[in-house]
């Protein structure tokens, strides 16, 4: 996952509240960091959107649409 997948399936799954999100939420999986600090930290984009999908108990089909919409534009 690419920084920029990152950030449009942030915005995708949570609209408005995205930016905050990546700000504020306190991810276990990361080592009780948000996902700006773990990314800032050199943590792998899809590591920290793994470590969302789990704490937000979201299904595959919100967890790989990053992967649908790369494939949809070829």
């Amino acid at each position: 996952m690419k920084h920029s997948e990152f950030q449009q399936a942030m915005r995708d799954t949570f609209g408005a509240y995205a930016s905050s999100l990546a700000e504020d939420m306190v991810l276990a999986p990361l080592g009780s960091r948000t996902a700006n600090q773990a990314l800032a930290d050199g943590e792998p984009p899809g590591v920290v959107w793994e470590a969302i999908c789990t704490v937000n108990e979201l299904g595959d089909e919100i967890r790989w649409r990053h992967r649908r919409a790369h494939h949809a534009k070829k």
